[in-house]
């Protein structure tokens, strides 16, 4: 059969996480809950850092706008599942289907690069803290986010272009619950090399760079951190990056055990099962993991619950 050109393409199926129509009402309620608290939970880490002047530092400024990101990442993909399942519909368009896409690579890699730069954040505080005021400055911090953002909106763009040269025949049926890039070269039957070769590589440099930052950064901090002397200040200095590590330690771990484990099972069920850990349950973890662990969100929520009660 010749493939037809992309823009003769009605439409995708996203055959979502189950077939079972007994599994569906639970899948909604289950989604439409850790949802409803994803988006709760971060509008309310945005709120608190705008509206508490004693949040106004570097850290929570990136820490808002990974909350930001969180929202965006999961908004593309779990309403859509949602309204499949109360139409009992599969069907995503063509056009949907590489918006969201579009949108999941552009916030998946802000993600990853918001973690580097808190990680660098970090780094100066603890291993340089006489400098720190004058290293992270807004102009730097306001320039990080930017570059992040410039990074990530490139990246995927140049992905969704060379997806647009696809042609793709008549297997339409997609074994997740959205649109995922690899999925989409998949079901390609136009020769998909030259996609294979730039995905692979922009996975080692987008995220292999900011991992290896990350790293860099935790071995200084942990060095940095031996090197005190009193076990109070160990505490102190530890204290203040651990709601971090905690937060990049499940997202790279959930990222990294999905793909692993897809390569092993070769399974796209499996692999749309796990991705549920980084797409969902990661994102709705984060503001929780803050709030629990950092003092400074701690006291700033009691403040503001004060604040409403008068």
């Amino acid at each position: 059969m010749e493939p037809s050109n992309d823009t003769q393409i009605p439409e995708f199926l996203l055959l979502g996480l189950s077939e079972d129509p007994e599994l569906q009402p639970l899948i909604f309620g289950l989604f439409l809950s850790m949802y409803l608290i994803t988006v709760c939970g971060n509008l309310l880490i945005i709120l608190v850092v705008a509206s508490d002047s004693h949040l106004h530092t570097p850290m929570y400024f990136f820490l808002a706008n990974l909350s930001f990101a969180d929202i965006c990442f999961t908004s593309t993909t779990v309403p859509k599942m949602l309204l499949n399942i109360q139409t009992q519909s599969k069907v995503i368009s063509y056009a949907g289907c590489l918006m969201q896409m579009c949108f999941l690579i552009i916030f998946s890699v802000l993600d990853i690069y918001l973690l580097a730069v808190m990680a660098y954040d970090r780094f100066v505080a603890i291993c340089h803290p006489l400098h720190y005021t004058v290293i992270m400055n807004p102009r730097l911090c306001g320039l990080l986010v930017l570059m992040s953002w410039v990074i990530s909106v490139l990246h995927s763009f140049l992905q969704t272009s060379m997806v647009l040269q696809l042609s793709f025949c008549t297997e339409m049926e997609i074994p997740h619950f959205f649109c995922e890039l690899n999925q989409m070269i998949q079901l390609a039957c136009s020769d998909t090399f030259l996609n294979n070769m730039v995905m692979y590589f922009a996975a080692v440099l987008l995220v292999g760079c900011p991992l290896a930052g990350i790293l860099y950064s935790y071995s200084k901090i942990v060095s940095s951190i031996l090197g005190i002397s009193s076990a109070q200040g160990k505490y102190k200095a530890f204290s203040t990056c651990a709601s971090h590590l905690s937060v990049v330690s499940l997202f790279f771990c959930t990222s990294l055990g999905v793909y692993l484990s897809s390569a092993a099972t070769q399974s796209p069920h499996a692999s749309a099962v796990a991705s549920v850990m980084y797409t969902v349950v990661t994102p709705m973890l984060n503001p929780f993991i803050y709030s629990l662990r950092s003092k400074d969100i701690s006291r700033a929520l009691k403040r503001m619950g004060v604040k409403e009660s008068t």
